[in-house]
């Protein structure tokens, strides 16, 4: 990490801040390493508030925020905050200002500076009129977003219009085989409370979730809370740790109580891919089951399709639908967060393969929110037609999250040569918003921490070992050296 400075003294006073913040640094991973066997914090949390109490400190001690900033880089958790991208590749407000994005958006208010670029507030307006012609367009066809939905699944226009979404991929649903959620993880949710209480309507308890090692660890939580047994897989680096057709096969056998299957496409952390080859073979497993008379619902989360190649999301996407004789074990779940960087807005929806299963977890949706709001629901519809009407916004979305990878990795192996603390900063499929990277014998994340200045999330978060790391290339941009 470097900076510039305007003159000789300025850049002088910044080093010696900047030597200040890293001894600071070295005492509070110190510290944190010290306090880490007395707590029973998840390691995300752990890091996450190492930062935070470092950061205060700084701040405390009246460091210099630049040489703050510079020295404590926090990588573990957030997507991109599009108020906080600085990136300008070309002229600004061409191609390559990624700047623009908050404007294309409609996030960035009018006349907001975003780093320099001043936002014009267009797509803010357009959203809100786009909302009021969603509202008239729900009341024509007899859906009223303002009272109560008995249904709780959302209105059946913006169900519609998602699953004509999933057509070009090869799937034949209908609004009956979408249901609407807060983001994608409060599908998931929905989707194991649901899948628990049928199993004690037939009076026995929740089977097991099969969860491949590394992965997000949400859903683990979830599915402990709604009484299913966690049944975690442990996939290998020379598999791209993903599961293979073998590994699934044996734990199905080993594991005769395991009822849902937890795939996700695109892999967090790993940032490694499915192949189509890959997909079909995993299906060819859960068919040869379906055949000897047992049912496993596979749950596709596709929360980084789209942040992708098109081409190469496309062919996964083929493949995965292609096992046409058990469509119906199918439940895809999907959002705006990743693909879009609308974190906050908390747009998800589930895509069951079966419109009668999809009808019969309704109920999961009603014993939890009741009633989708209105509001959400009408700025759900604009956003849905926002990029309907310009995919050049995907486009541009993708080229940055392209570009911080590219950066990073770059980043990762200059550290690597001064410090010595990775033993292999992996590749990404061209996909999501993180790194994944093994570090040498000896480093952990707190000594990677101490040494670089850059907070990561230790492999153990998502049911692995701590000789990885996960870096985010999201809130913060990747300034190149």
């Amino acid at each position: 990490m470097t900076s510039q400075s305007s003159s000789p003294e300025v850049s002088e006073g910044l080093a010696e801040q900047r030597l200040l913040v890293r001894r600071a640094r070295a005492e509070m991973v110190r510290r944190h390493r010290a306090r880490q066997a007395d707590t029973a914090e998840p390691p995300i949390r752990v890091m996450a508030r190492l930062v935070d109490d470092l950061e205060r400190e700084c701040a405390e001690r009246r460091f210099d925020p630049v040489a703050t900033r510079l020295e404590i880089v926090n990588r573990t958790i957030g997507d991109v905050n599009v108020r906080r991208i600085t990136e300008c590749e070309g002229e600004e407000g061409g191609p390559g200002d990624y700047r623009m994005l908050g404007d294309e958006l409609g996030i960035a208010l009018p006349g907001e500076d975003i780093n320099g670029y001043t936002a014009s507030g267009k797509g803010y307006v357009w959203l809100r009129e786009q909302m009021m012609d969603a509202e008239r367009q729900l009341l024509a066809s007899g859906y009223d977003p303002r009272i109560y939905d008995i249904q709780g699944v959302g209105n059946p226009v913006l169900r519609g219009l998602l699953a004509e979404d999933m057509r070009p991929w090869g799937m034949t649903v209908s609004a009956e085989n979408v249901a609407l959620g807060l983001g994608a993880t409060d599908c998931i949710d929905k989707i194991l409370r649901g899948l628990a209480h049928f199993a004690r309507l037939r009076s026995r308890t929740p089977g097991a979730v099969l969860f491949a090692a590394p992965g997000f660890n949400m859903p683990e939580l979830q599915a402990v809370a709604y009484g299913f047994r966690l049944h975690r897989v442990r996939t290998r680096a020379e598999d791209g740790f993903k599961l293979t057709e073998e590994l699934l096969a044996r734990h199905l056998d080993d594991n005769p109580d395991v009822e849902v299957v937890y795939l996700t496409v695109t892999n967090n952390p790993t940032t490694f891919a499915y192949t189509p080859d890959e997909l079909s073979a995993v299906m060819a497993v859960v068919s040869r089951f379906a055949q000897r008379g047992r049912r496993v619902h596979v749950l596709a989360d596709l929360a980084y399709i789209g942040t992708g190649r098109p081409a190469d999301d496309e062919a996964r996407m083929l493949s995965l639908a292609s096992a046409a004789d058990v469509a119906d074990q199918m439940i895809y779940v999907n959002s705006f967060s990743k693909t879009y960087t609308l974190t906050g807005d908390r747009f998800g929806w589930a895509v069951f393969g079966d419109p009668k299963f999809s009808v019969a977890m309704r109920s999961s949706w009603m014993s939890s929110v009741s009633c989708l709001p209105g509001e959400w629901q009408l700025r759900f519809m604009a956003y849905h037609a926002l990029f309907r009407r310009n995919p050049q916004i995907i486009e541009m979305i993708r080229g940055l999250y392209r570009l911080r990878r590219t950066r990073l990795r770059a980043q990762l192996q200059r550290f690597d040569e001064e410090h010595r603390v990775f033993e292999r900063v992996f590749v990404d499929d061209d996909a999501t918003i993180y790194n994944w990277s093994r570090l040498r014998a000896g480093e952990d994340s707190f000594s990677v921490l101490e040494k670089t200045g850059i907070a990561g999330i230790p492999g153990s978060t998502f049911g692995y070992s701590d000789d990885y790391i996960r870096f985010s290339v999201g809130i913060l941009p990747v300034v190149p050296d």
